[in-house]
């Protein structure tokens, strides 16, 4: 009896060690999918939890919002002067001055300061309250809440599962899915540290690293909540989350077969990691626990996300500021955008939709800010709102932040390149975007 008793003790252990593990993954796990993607009715406002807080948030600080977030965005100009970060390259010195100029126009908007031009309801004021407070609340937020869907192990078991498709679809190795949902859950900029981590030891090529840091490091969920609370679209939250996810994975699917990405170096120290289809979900649920396992505890998580969330925070709130009011202002007062949204024009006329040019415009001006074309299809109908709010996203490359943080990595990727995929992300986003988005409007009645 005493050796049968000893024999299984170590069992019990392992077995009480496993659960654990489980708990750790799973709860974390599933209440991060419940505040970010299940929908609750409060005070006759039915959206997601994360919404419902920064409203609840909102409402709290009155109008000591505006104050919260002028203060953010004179941390983020003082950030690269106290690190010394500006002096690492041209593009960073560029950035710095922009966030300067940042910081003044914050000052202009909460004063009511300067010339009439700038203080337009559909300037400085609409830029400042609309988005730059919304953005200063959410991402610090949000990231509490990321910490739950990222740093447990649910990243991890997703990837792992995705793991037989990315080589057929995107011509990229099966570890590469990891960085996929690691982007589009996270953020771009964690999806550009993880490829350039890759690349530089030579388990990515060129044209893998292109490829990813180009067709999967989007801006993260709560990047997206803002477009969506910007253009009124949180009612139908999961449709334009799940269909966003959809075309932008399309849209990379395409462009890799596509030049420039399609003749770059694909040469690199090769590592097999595919795995038998009947093992595949034991070794997701193992990557998963093997993940749970690293976690720091939930406290620590959420610290850690919640310091990254501020930085990055402080770090695009004077660049939305700046680059924001500069892209307005080219909008709105020259035909810049008019011109360039001329060529995505036959994309989505081909659909008949009534604002057609309008959309193209906007979607041209999210080359220099991601939010601007929100901003500029604010008033317009349902249909081209979500059309806009899917190629605001799925576009992925713009120059107020993807493309500077892509720009600073190893990855050859110059900007003569980087324009030339831009262009054919956004003519595809767009010509998928709009039936999707009447299809969307149809699925929410």
């Amino acid at each position: 009896m005493s050796d049968q008793s000893h024999l299984s003790e170590p069992v019990a252990a392992t077995s009480r060690s496993d659960w654990k593990l489980a708990m750790k993954m799973l709860l974390p796990s599933l209440l991060g999918i419940f505040i970010f993607f299940v929908p609750l009715t409060i005070n006759g406002k039915t959206t997601i939890s994360l919404d419902h807080m920064v409203t609840g948030l909102r409402t709290l600080l009155g109008s000591g919002t505006a104050w919260y977030a002028l203060a953010m965005i004179v941390a983020g100009a003082l950030y690269p002067l106290i690190t010394g970060k500006w002096k690492e390259s041209l593009t960073e010195k560029i950035f710095t001055l922009l966030k300067l100029f940042g910081v003044l126009a914050a000052i202009l908007a909460i004063s009511g300061w300067g010339p009439a031009v700038l203080q337009a309801p559909n300037m400085l004021p609409f830029l400042f309250n609309t988005l730059v407070v919304s953005v200063g609340l959410i991402v610090p937020l949000g990231a509490i809440f990321l910490a739950l869907l990222i740093s447990y192990g649910l990243l991890e078991f997703v990837g792992v599962l995705c793991q037989p498709f990315m080589r057929p679809l995107f011509r990229t190795p099966g570890r590469s899915a990891i960085d996929a949902v690691a982007s589009f859950v996270g953020s771009y900029s964690i999806g550009l540290l993880i490829t350039n981590r890759v690349y530089t030891a030579r388990q990515y090529s060129a044209k893998e690293a292109a490829i990813i840091a180009t067709g999967f490091s989007t801006v993260s969920a709560t990047f997206m909540l803002v477009v969506a609370r910007t253009l009124d679209l949180m009612s139908m939250w999961n449709l334009y989350f799940w269909l966003t996810l959809l075309i932008t994975f399309i849209v990379t699917a395409i462009t890799v077969r596509l030049p420039p990405l399609r003749g770059m170096d694909d040469q690199c120290e090769r590592v097999d990691d595919t795995i038998p289809a009947r093992e595949r979900i034991p070794a997701a649920w193992k990557a998963g626990l093997e993940a749970a396992s690293r976690a720091p505890s939930l406290a620590q998580g959420v610290w850690l996300n919640v310091r990254e969330g501020l930085i990055m925070a402080i770090s695009i709130l004077p660049s939305i500021m700046s680059v924001g009011l500069i892209g307005l202002l080219v909008a709105n007062h020259t035909p810049f955008f008019d011109w360039l949204g001329l060529l995505f024009y036959p994309f989505v006329a081909v659909w008949g939709l009534p604002e057609a040019l309008e959309l193209s415009r906007a979607a041209a001006a999210g080359l220099a800010e991601m939010f601007l074309p929100a901003l500029l299809m604010r008033e317009a109908e349902l249909v081209a709102r979500f059309a806009a709010a899917i190629v605001s996203v799925s576009s992925i490359l713009f120059f107020s932040a993807s493309i500077p943080c892509i720009l600073s990595t190893s990855i050859p990727l110059s900007v003569p390149r980087i324009l030339a995929v831009w262009f054919i992300r956004v003519a595809l986003s767009l010509f998928l975007a709009v039936p999707a988005a009447w299809f969307a409007v149809w699925m929410a009645g």
